[in-house]
């Protein structure tokens, strides 16, 4: 295996220190990164932090990835270190990973999930890593379906656009794929989105601040929204049978 020269060792550091850098400017400016601020603290001319990253929305974009794979990291750490077995507990679990990272990194959860960031367009690359949760919510799933789980009816038919699109997702790799009989493919994927937005929307709304003088014990009230999700999404044994809508 080949060693990386100095010139290269030196590029790579340097450019983890614009990247720590500009993480202790999100918290104090937001997404209004100013290179010129970055550059200054970072001992460079703006001139030369071009050579690193051409303009905003490249360290832009390097934010935001490094903040999803920490987010996801933070989530299939915690779900990781629950028996297989249980999936409840499974899932409980990686809300609070999730839960956990958002409270300790308000303003890179902010740059995520909060106020789309003016005159700036993700590009393919954040795709990936922003499907990283989705994917093991998907992955308990079929756990729970492996052990006799499967997920609850849903309450009406899916709409034949939502199915269409559904269905072209599941057709895009790496996106797993559901092979059971007991519950069509696109039913599958439907109940897992519920369970993404369902536990973003929960800790959206206790990171920017909307469960302010209405839920103090939010530990609490955030178990039970997840276990309810457990129970409809049929990771709990005696859950409703599932359907095929």
């Amino acid at each position: 295996m080949s060693v990386p020269s100095m010139r290269a060792r030196v590029r790579a550091e340097t450019v983890d220190e614009i990247r720590a850098i500009a993480k202790r400017h999100l918290a104090t400016d937001g997404a209004n990164l100013s290179l010129r601020a970055v550059a200054r603290d970072a001992g460079l001319v703006p001139s030369a932090l071009y050579r690193y990253f051409p303009n905003r929305d490249a360290l832009l974009t390097v934010l935001i990835t490094d903040a999803y794979a920490a987010l996801a990291a933070s989530a299939k750490a915690a779900e990781a270190a629950v028996p297989r077995h249980d999936m409840p507990s499974r899932l409980l679990a990686l809300g609070h990973g999730v839960r956990s990272w958002a409270l300790d990194h308000p303003a890179e959860y902010a740059l995520l999930y909060g106020s789309p960031v003016p005159r700036y367009s993700a590009p393919p690359e954040t795709v990936g890593p922003a499907s990283e949760v989705l994917k093991a919510l998907i992955g308990i799933l079929f756990d729970g379906a492996e052990r006799g789980l499967h997920p609850a009816a849903l309450p009406r038919q899916l709409p034949a656009a939502t199915r269409a699109e559904l269905h072209r997702l599941l057709g895009q790799g790496p996106m797993p794929k559901p092979t059971h009989a007991e519950t069509a493919p696109e039913t599958f994927l439907a109940i897992a989105f519920t369970l993404w937005t369902q536990l973003f929307g929960l800790v959206n709304f206790e990171v920017f601040g909307r469960l302010d003088d209405l839920i103090e014990e939010r530990r609490q009230y955030f178990e039970h929204q997840m276990l309810v999700m457990a129970d409809f999404a049929g990771l709990t044994p005696g859950s409703p049978s599932p359907n095929s809508a």
